[in-house]
């Protein structure tokens, strides 16, 4: 898969594709959909699968530290995308510039001059353009006049139940990582590459492998039962911590884990973090005494339920349940995911 950087890195090879446009954020299983909807197009014109997102994403532009948590950097994003078939991603700048675009100026420049595309699938409540003037009807009018066709994006049902970014924000905010994972297609996870810190968990007999998060809202925050995944496949059972830290402080968000029975050195490691259940909130304490105290609860706890959970014969405890009953129709424009753009 290739990544495209703002318009000005577009090439003739760009040219001619199937597209949509979204935040993507998470890649659920709704966009799932969308980008099947895609590449069915796309086999049947012979012509690439191509990606539209924006950085940052449109509600981080406007509303700041008030937008929602992102599900995924844009990284993992990436990752999401190719594994799903994605041939292109033309990331573009949200900023003062293109949000000043009038509705034609964007399909004129993005759609037509920029990608070339042949067929493009969004939500029929899809809005852009300065002030979010342009909609699906105009699109549907341009296209018809421009020479490429236009397609709302199908519902996606799970135990009759829409899919999208919000939904799954607010089960990763209850700790039901078990339905965050049916909602995502996979379980939810994290990664990074492992920095060296103050290193205070080694004195309190806790090492933890420490990877800076992003200083926005944080769809997690707490004390979770986790499993690490290494780059050379080890998974090991764990606890992690993400957050700010209250009790000694940082200066920006963090994720901590520690790793049950692990002696090596992983920084500069990328690591993946599979959060399996929450153990409890953030807190401070007072003083280190106390924090060590809770840390061993908190190991203690986490060792247990993943004892209880290999005794049930399942390894990642609350998030690798069975894909339930689901429908993905294209018959009711009410259904349609609101969050295709939020999402």
């Amino acid at each position: 898969m290739q990544l495209i950087r703002g318009l000005h890195n577009l090439r003739e090879v760009h040219r001619g594709c199937v597209a949509t446009i979204g935040n993507f954020d998470g890649v659920h299983r709704g966009h799932q959909a969308i980008l099947e909807q895609l590449r069915e197009h796309a086999g049947a014109l012979g012509v690439p699968v191509c990606v539209v997102v924006f950085e940052p994403q449109p509600r981080e532009f406007f509303a700041g530290d008030q937008a929602p948590p992102r599900l995924s950097r844009l990284r993992d994003k990436l990752q999401l995308l190719g594994d799903q078939g994605v041939d292109q991603v033309l990331c573009l700048p949200f900023n003062d510039a293109l949000r000043s675009l009038t509705a034609d100026e964007f399909i004129a420049r993005v759609l037509v001059e920029g990608l070339g595309v042949r067929h493009l699938v969004v939500g029929d409540d899809f809005r852009f353009g300065c002030d979010r003037r342009g909609d699906f009807s105009l699109l549907q009018r341009a296209g018809v006049k421009l020479g490429f066709t236009v397609e709302h994006t199908r519902t996606f049902l799970l135990d009759g139940e829409r899919v999208s970014s919000t939904r799954v924000r607010t089960l990763l905010a209850s700790g039901n990582f078990a339905q965050t994972a049916r909602m995502l297609g996979h379980p939810y996870q994290l990664s990074g590459r492992v920095v060296r810190d103050r290193q205070l968990g080694r004195t309190i007999g806790t090492p933890t492998a420490n990877l800076p998060q992003l200083q926005r809202p944080m769809a997690l925050k707490g004390v979770y039962a986790a499993v690490a995944d290494l780059p050379d496949g080890q998974r090991f059972d764990s606890v992690m911590n993400i957050g700010w830290r209250p009790t000694v402080g940082s200066e920006r968000p963090i994720l901590e884990v520690h790793l049950f029975d692990f002696d090596g050195d992983l920084y500069g490691q990328r690591l993946t973090v599979i959060p399996c259940a929450k153990l409890r909130g953030e807190m401070k304490f007072d003083g280190i005494d106390a924090l060590r105290t809770q840390i061993q609860r908190d190991q203690q706890r986490a060792r247990q339920l993943f004892a209880e959970a290999r005794v049930a014969q399942d390894i990642l405890p609350l998030a690798s349940a069975p894909l339930a009953r689901e429908a993905a129709t294209s018959d009711s424009p009410a259904d349609l995911p609101a969050d295709h753009d939020d999402g």
